[in-house]
């Protein structure tokens, strides 16, 4: 049971990143973008990640489990994208203001 709940949410938590990533491929500025907030992120998924993979019980089931380290990896992943465009557009706004 604790397993599903954590998965509810991890992907609750996960559901906007996807909208978040179509908005700053769009937007084409990092105005209203936090580096540092992203990095956090990032920083917090490894841990989760990494968590996951040392934890013996969850390793021993994860044939049973393996849902959750891929919400997990698949949030990393999004957010991961999100972190890239973001120096993507550091350097729109700095052409932009030549």
């Amino acid at each position: 049971m604790a397993q599903i709940l954590e998965t509810i949410m991890i992907v609750s938590f996960g559901a906007s990143w996807p909208l978040n990533v179509i908005k700053s491929y769009k937007a084409r500025t990092t105005k209203g973008k936090s580096l540092a907030f992203l990095c956090l992120v990032l920083f917090g998924y490894i841990a989760g990640i990494t968590g996951k993979l040392i934890n013996e019980d969850y390793m021993a089931n994860f044939s049973s489990n393996w849902y959750v380290l891929f919400f997990y990896v698949l949030n990393f992943i999004m957010v991961s994208a999100d972190f890239v465009l973001y120096f993507r557009n550091l350097k729109l706004d700095k052409e932009a203001m030549r």
